[in-house]
């Protein structure tokens, strides 16, 4: 029962809206900018990135990810979660979390996809408002995680806590985790998150296969 009021107190006393901007560089050079909201009314959750390229990056149009949920005491349940990338509805993907029949039903290129759905799956949109709900206090931690097209388990390990971060948004205490999984498969991550925020994200760094090192910092952040 102590351990389920300490998860309530803490869902109750993380933020109803946040909004969350990044600027975003590719090898050093500035390609997007990203927004993301967070909102909460009730018990239910809509989660919201938006990514608009600069320059050349513009023509291919806005990455528009959108998670749809409710907040329990284990934190966020998505329902619905969905990807799009400018007017091609052919890149466009959905994952239907269907809690009582434990399935996840993926949609991708129109080819559906019905796999097992394991306790605490999250979508590559709600995972990091996860940790807001529930703070990552393990030296590792591990979640279940669609992207759409497919799901896994993503750890991440805790190589450096208190870690004085000087971003545009201002100077964070923040909590450093690299990518801890056994196996590859991309989207591994390394976050810096403001231990006194919220645990929301003030620095991402991503490296694709081919070496290309893809980092957002955070330029802007209103919690209330």
């Amino acid at each position: 029962m102590a351990s389920f009021l300490a998860i309530s107190n803490l869902a109750f006393a993380a933020p109803k809206n946040v909004t969350l901007t990044y600027q975003a560089t590719r090898n050093g050079k500035p390609f997007a900018n990203v927004t993301e909201t967070f909102k909460q009314i009730g018990d239910q959750y809509v989660i919201e990135s938006v990514t608009e390229g600069v320059g050349l990056a513009a023509l291919f149009g806005k990455r528009i990810l959108k998670s749809e949920g409710i907040v329990t005491a284990e934190g966020l349940e998505p329902k619905h979660f969905e990807q799009h990338q400018g007017d091609n509805e052919k890149k466009a993907v959905y994952a239907d979390f269907d809690w009582l029949a434990n399935q996840l039903r993926m949609t991708n290129k129109g080819n559906v996809t019905s796999v097992p759905l394991a306790k605490g799956t999250q979508d590559v949109a709600s995972f990091p408002y996860q940790w807001m709900l529930l703070p990552p206090k393990a030296d590792e931690v591990s979640l279940m995680i669609t992207t759409g097209k497919k799901q896994r388990i993503y750890s991440y390990k805790a190589i450096a806590r208190d870690v004085s971060l000087s971003v545009d948004a201002g100077q964070f205490k923040t909590l450093h985790l690299i990518n801890a999984s056994e196996t590859g498969g991309g989207n591994e991550k390394e976050f810096w998150l403001a231990v006194e925020r919220f645990y929301l994200p003030v620095k991402i760094i991503m490296r694709e296969e081919n070496g290309t090192a893809i980092e957002q910092t955070l330029t802007s952040i209103q919690t209330d």
